[in-house]
């Protein structure tokens, strides 16, 4: 028999560096987040709700948590990273569409011109995102989104829109689910859409992903049958629409919610709404330096009557440039 207890320290430390990783984190939750109102916040109504003798336990099924995604959980500038997907769709669909060189807004699209596209107003736009979205199976568009994530880099910093999610709320998605929490994505984004990836990326499952959505149809053709996703809108999972997706999806009150707009307002009223101890947070985009410093007069996640009403009603406001070390996962994180 081989004596090998000469080996057994080595082990022991190299183990130790293996874990390591995984102990500090276990010890400090939260590690891009830097020390102050919101982690403090965030982590004391985790420890409310899970810990059994608490007067503010919640047993694990009651634990809802949503999330809003564009602006959320990754950026939404300069445009709603789904209108850049409609908008480079335009081009790859053009040859098949030769009208479109004559007719507006696929030819402000085509020839670029950023004027006449913003003065085509929300009319213009459903006529992009029908032409890209709808008249076809939903397995089709999810294999178009996916080719274009494949592809596509965000224009200020050539990253894959995939690496354009907050490291910090990656974080808190983690520690949620790991506190017995079930996490759902609540967006005024098409569902679909962010289905193609959301699994991937945020760890959550397709049908935990609810957004805004186009009436269907079942077809059956030549032997197979697929669902066809129809240029007409079936819900608007926007403002006052989260709360009544919620109902319907889930049929349980969230008692924690995440959101960076006006556009996530009601959905934070409705889950301060509920019994018991309850989370709403805002994210509040203040960094021009790593990400981008916008809100009340944003044209693109516009933030004024929500963060008013997080003041008024003591809601937590994470404030990005003081709070978070680090903003996208590749970035280095600050000391």
């Amino acid at each position: 028999m081989n004596d090998i207890s000469w080996a057994r320290p080595s082990l022991r430390w190299f183990c130790l560096i293996l874990l390591w990783p995984l102990l500090l984190q276990a010890a400090e939750p939260l590690p891009s987040w830097q020390e102050g109102p919101s982690k403090k916040a965030i982590v004391e109504f985790v420890q409310a709700v899970t810990t059994d003798s608490s007067k503010d336990f919640v047993k694990p099924a009651d634990r809802i948590a949503v999330f809003d995604n564009d602006g959320t959980l990754w950026s939404e500038q300069p445009l709603y990273f789904q209108m850049l997907f409609a908008l480079e769709e335009v081009k790859r669909l053009a040859p098949q569409h030769p009208e479109w060189k004559e007719q507006q807004p696929f030819k402000a699209v085509l020839e670029n011109d950023q004027k006449t596209l913003a003065n085509s107003g929300m009319e213009g736009l459903m006529k992009i995102i029908d032409a890209t979205h709808t008249q076809i199976s939903t397995q089709a568009f999810l294999a178009n989104v996916r080719a274009w994530l494949a592809k596509a880099v965000h224009p200020k910093t050539h990253k894959p829109y995939t690496e354009m999610v907050y490291q910090p709320m990656l974080e808190l998605l983690a520690y949620l689910r790991a506190n017995g929490f079930k996490t759902y994505i609540v967006s005024g984004g098409e569902v679909e859409f962010m289905r193609a990836w959301t699994e991937e990326v945020y760890g959550v499952p397709p049908e935990q992903v609810i957004g805004t959505t186009f009436t269907a149809e079942y077809q059956y053709n030549a032997g197979k049958p697929v669902i066809m996703r129809m240029p007409q809108l079936a819900h608007n999972d926007d403002g006052p629409g989260k709360p009544v997706s919620i109902e319907a999806v889930i049929g349980r009150h969230p008692i924690f919610a995440f959101g960076n707009s006006d556009g996530d307002l009601q959905m934070l009223q409705w889950t301060a709404a509920g019994d018991g101890r309850h989370f709403m947070g805002l994210v509040h985009h203040t960094d021009a330096q790593r990400e981008w410093a916008y809100d009340r007069e944003s044209k693109v996640g516009k933030l004024d009557k929500a963060l008013d009403e997080a003041k008024a009603q003591n809601w937590t406001v994470v404030d990005m440039a003081k709070e978070w070390r680090r903003i996208y996962p590749f970035d280095t994180a600050a000391q």
